[in-house]
């Protein structure tokens, strides 16, 4: 199997622009800034630590010198006294004596430098040794009359300055981040305001006050969506608007026709007439439902459970149906923005849909992470898997086992998704646990 590392990397990255961004600007100057801090502790550190440690080394031997070059006596101990108030050492003779073994080691500052120094200025052969105490290093050097002891302050082999270096390059890390993500986030915003207005509007609700700011690419997008919106919006009213004339046009004729055979008497034919006469405004109360869509009514917050209720009631009875054939498991708080008769007409359709093909009918309403569902089962024939998707075409009516729109004009599904999906969700259709279909309307939170 082929390594792909970028893919590997890709999950762990930020899926959000801000997160993107904010990484696209901090990569580079934490890089740079390692890179730089290499540069200055390989090199310039490391020589300015070398050159501090082969001052000291050289102060060292230019005390053994001076130990040796005199004899022991006042004179002597007045110059050492002098040198360790101008080097800031502490330096004292412990005559007699010297190293127990001969060895040439110092601590890990001193070591390379000392070994060179004395090497040049006072032989090979001259043993010496050290070690860390506390804030000072303790040397030891044999000299002619014994012990050369010399206590040397840290400070004077390590830079002061790193501290201050790493403090500004901290610091200096901070503030470029705090600066990023101040800019980054007034750039990001528009884009998700953008996004929300986006998502609401594919949700079927309004959003009045979104303007558009921001980067002047994400001011023309924030444009064109606006201009789609209005495209769109002037396109539903106009057809609302048709459709309106439309069918004022079309039952008034009907209503003169349904005056004239009520007079006409009860005569078989004259019957059949009127269930004619009814059966075509039926079917042209659906049509102009389905035509007219999402246009008109405005979004506003509705309890979810107390419209099933409602929408159950009216399906019931339409159908004499009782509490033995419907039952309404519907919670009451759950509120959503929603276009509130446009959703109850599509959970009547669906609960009417399902009293006519099955004994009994139940009705769910339950609360998700991400989404809000109304089941409506029932215990009929139901509908086979392959045909469920035909069943949701505009005027086309099932030829084999359970016929939706028995009776119809074939527009009920076709209502009750265009519906669900202008509120930006979506109705599906599957096998419920009663034996027959269950039709679920599904919406987004």
């Amino acid at each position: 199997m082929p390594l792909r590392p970028f893919r590997t990397l890709k999950r762990f990255m930020p899926r959000g622009l801000f997160g993107r961004s904010l990484i696209i600007i901090v990569a580079p100057v934490v890089m740079l800034q390692g890179v730089v801090t290499y540069a200055f502790f390989e090199r310039h550190y490391d020589v300015m630590i070398n050159r501090m440690a082969r001052g000291v080394a050289a102060d060292v031997a230019f005390l053994a010198s001076l130990e040796e070059s005199h004899p022991a006596g006042p004179a002597r101990d007045a110059l050492l006294e002098s040198a360790a108030r101008n080097l800031g050492y502490q330096i004292s003779v412990v005559p007699g004596q010297h190293l127990d073994r001969p060895y040439r080691h110092a601590a890990t500052d001193l070591k390379n430098q000392l070994n060179i120094v004395f090497a040049g200025q006072l032989g090979e052969s001259r043993h010496f040794t050290s070690r860390t105490i506390g804030n000072y290093v303790d040397l030891k050097l044999d000299v002619k009359d014994g012990i050369l002891r010399v206590l040397i302050p840290r400070k004077r082999l390590i830079a002061s300055n790193v501290d201050i270096f790493i403090l500004w390059m901290v610091g200096s890390s901070l503030i470029l981040l705090a600066v990023a993500i101040l800019f980054l986030r007034n750039q990001v915003r528009p884009i998700e305001r953008l996004a929300y207005a986006a998502e609401n509007f594919g949700k079927g609700r309004s959003v009045p006050d979104f303007k558009a700011y921001g980067a002047s690419e994400v001011r023309r997008a924030a444009q064109a969506f606006l201009t789609m919106r209005e495209r769109i919006e002037r396109y539903v009213t106009q057809r609302t608007d048709m459709l309106a004339g439309v069918s004022h046009d079309l039952k008034t004729p009907l209503t003169r026709l349904k005056l004239q055979l009520a007079m006409m008497g009860d005569d078989p034919d004259v019957a059949a007439m009127r269930g004619d006469v009814a059966e075509m405004e039926h079917m042209l109360d659906e049509y102009l439902d389905f035509a007219r869509g999402e246009g008109g009514e405005e979004s506003q917050a509705a309890d979810l459970g107390e419209l099933i209720e409602e929408a159950a009631a009216n399906a019931g009875r339409a159908r004499h149906a009782g509490v033995d054939r419907l039952t309404v498991n519907a919670p009451a708080g759950i509120e959503l923005s929603v276009k509130r008769n446009a959703l109850k007409r599509c959970a009547t359709n669906l609960i009417d849909n399902a009293l006519k093909h099955g004994t009994h009918v139940t009705v769910g309403l339950a609360r998700h992470d991400h989404s809000i569902d109304i089941d409506v089962d029932d215990d009929g024939p139901g509908i086979p898997p392959e045909k469920r998707e035909e069943a949701f075409r505009p005027f086309h009516r099932l030829d084999e086992g359970r016929n939706l729109q028995t009776g119809g004009s074939g527009l009920g599904l076709a209502i009750a998704r265009d519906v669900a999906r202008a509120h930006g969700g979506d109705l599906v259709l599957s096998d419920s646990p009663a034996g027959g279909l269950r039709a679920t309307i599904r919406l987004p939170v």
